[in-house]
């Protein structure tokens, strides 16, 4: 006990520094140490902004093909924005003639320029620019279609079609561009320059001081695959949305960190779409809720490791099945499968995804353990062997086998009536993805139920001390998180009123907890008693 307590304790200790030392680095990121010469007036080794002197400039877009120019040829110009105030948010949009080579899954590139006016860009030496692409590759989403009748979706026509539009990845269209300009006149110190700002910085010698040219910054994090347009060969323009806003200096250094941090994400395998959800995280939310959602992530993921420690621990040492619903066991393992493979079909974020498939590994285990299953080898086939049940299970199973019977005049004819109107009403991608979607509603919608076999065998036996109380508590605790995740997180509707279906089982448990108090004298599952434990401690 000392050794798994002290164990807590450490992983407590290091999730404290943890978060810590991110608060420590956070705060390093959105305060900037100013050049200490400026408060007096000096000029050395400090870099002053050029915005100070309130330049009259203009903003420039350009398209092409290729990923850098050095003239004027083979460019379009497709927005001009003269008399340009960096204090002035606001939003256009404009057509963009689409070349044939990007049509043939080519890229085209945006040059943006911020240039002083009345001036060409690559003819003014203090003209800052930035290159974003404006197409990506991406696996278009399979058609659904009516499994019965055939009938489709979406009309498409068939010659638009990419070949092999469903197996590979073609060109997608980037809808929206979102302009940003550091507007803080802000003095550098010249001997410590953030690296995350320095890059984007162009430094003009100007009499005996060192100026640095505005910081023109492309919010990628903005581009979001709900707003990307499939390219098709017939395509000749697309709307391009182009909106400008100021940007602080600690936003503008948190946002690079932040799209440094998605862009690993993708080098690490990750997809657009999951790349995605972490954009959603921060564009869709507040700075304020963000950091909220960092420390509810946070302590997430330690509940999380906590429940699935004292979970795991409590299945290894069980011995009996007393008090405990098998038919339970089953059917969360059941639904935690069905709800993997759902979430694996949808395409959704790794970040439900992963936590969903080591749950439904650590459900298939606690079966083995439920059913006191053994696997014996024999050559190449397995042999399974389950152990035998005594008195006090026997009773138990009986227990839960009532419950079942009861449940089962409900559950089996909506589980079908809702899997027959899907076929008909509803349109899927195949034959698997209506099966699985069949099973998962079934699960969202009355998998709650499927918790009242443990609730029935509670009431039976007056006694919840059967039931793994601290791994409860911690999954309760993350049941409550996953409540505010549901709003941040893009996941499948039945998914998030899953979230708060769970609500109202736990505190059905904890009514039971109150209704039942524990009988200190009675033998638990592993032949012990509380009063017995101190008996041998005196």
């Amino acid at each position: 006990m000392l050794s798994r307590s002290s164990f807590t304790s450490l992983v407590v200790g290091v999730f404290a520094v943890y978060v810590a030392h991110t608060c420590w680095v956070m705060y390093g990121i959105v305060y900037t140490r100013p050049c200490p010469a400026a408060a007096d007036g000096a000029a050395g080794g400090c870099v002053w902004p050029y915005l100070a002197r309130r330049p009259k400039l203009q903003l420039s877009v350009y398209t092409t093909t290729r990923s850098s120019i050095g003239a004027e040829s083979n460019i379009d110009l497709v927005l001009n924005v003269e008399d340009f105030d960096i204090e002035s948010k606001f939003e256009r949009t404009v057509n963009v003639s689409v070349p044939k080579k990007t049509r043939n899954n080519g890229t085209l590139y945006a040059f943006v320029f911020l240039h002083h006016a009345g001036i060409l860009p690559w003819h003014d030496g203090k003209q800052v620019h930035i290159v974003s692409p404006l197409t990506t590759y991406m696996i278009p989403k399979p058609e659904e279609i009516n499994l019965l009748t055939g009938e489709s979706a979406t009309q498409q026509i068939e010659a638009e079609k990419q070949p092999n539009a469903l197996d590979e990845p073609v060109s997608h269209w980037r809808s929206r561009l979102t302009l940003n300009v550091m507007v803080e006149d802000f003095v550098f110190d010249g001997s410590s320059l953030p690296a995350d700002v320095h890059r984007y910085m162009k430094m003009v010698q100007l009499g005996k001081t060192v100026h640095y040219l505005p910081i023109l910054f492309i919010d990628q994090l903005s581009n979001r695959v709900k707003d990307l347009m499939v390219i098709n060969r017939s395509t000749t323009e697309l709307p391009l949305t182009v909106s400008y806003d100021k940007i602080s200096l600690g936003k503008l250094r948190f946002w690079i960190h932040m799209q440094d941090a998605v862009y690993s994400l993708q080098q690490f395998g990750f997809s657009e779409k999951d790349a995605d959800e972490v954009k959603g995280i921060f564009v869709d939310t507040n700075l304020y809720f963000l950091a909220l959602t960092f420390f509810v992530a946070a302590f997430h993921l330690l509940f999380d490791f906590l429940a699935f420690k004292n979970d795991i621990s409590f299945w290894k040492k069980k011995r009996s099945m007393i008090g405990m619903s098998t038919k339970a066991v089953l059917w969360r393992c059941f639904s935690t499968v069905v709800i993997f493979l759902f979430l694996l079909d949808e395409q959704t974020s790794l970040l439900v995804l992963i936590p969903a498939g080591i749950g439904a590994v650590i459900e298939l285990w606690k079966v083995k353990k439920a059913l006191k299953m053994t696997i014996r080898w024999q050559g190449l086939r397995p042999k399974f062997q389950f152990g035998a049940y005594n008195d006090s299970e026997k009773k138990t199973e009986e227990y839960d086998a009532q419950a079942m019977k009861y449940l089962s005049y409900l559950l089996y004819p909506l589980c079908i009536g809702g899997a027959g109107y899907s076929l008909l009403n509803v349109k899927y991608k195949s034959w698997y993805s209506w099966l699985i979607n069949s099973f998962v509603n079934g699960v969202y919608a009355f998998g709650f139920l499927f918790m009242l076999p443990q609730l029935f065998v509670n009431y039976k036996m007056k006694s919840v001390a059967h039931l793994p109380w601290k791994a409860f508590t911690y999954k309760a605790f993350n049941t409550f998180i996953d409540d505010i995740f549901a709003f941040i997180i893009t996941m499948p509707t039945s998914h998030r009123l899953a979230c708060f279906r769970d609500d109202v089982v736990f505190l059905v448990y904890l009514y039971q907890r109150w209704l039942y108090p524990v009988d200190k004298s009675r033998v638990n599952e592993y032949g012990e008693s509380y009063e017995e434990k101190l008996k041998k401690k005196s």
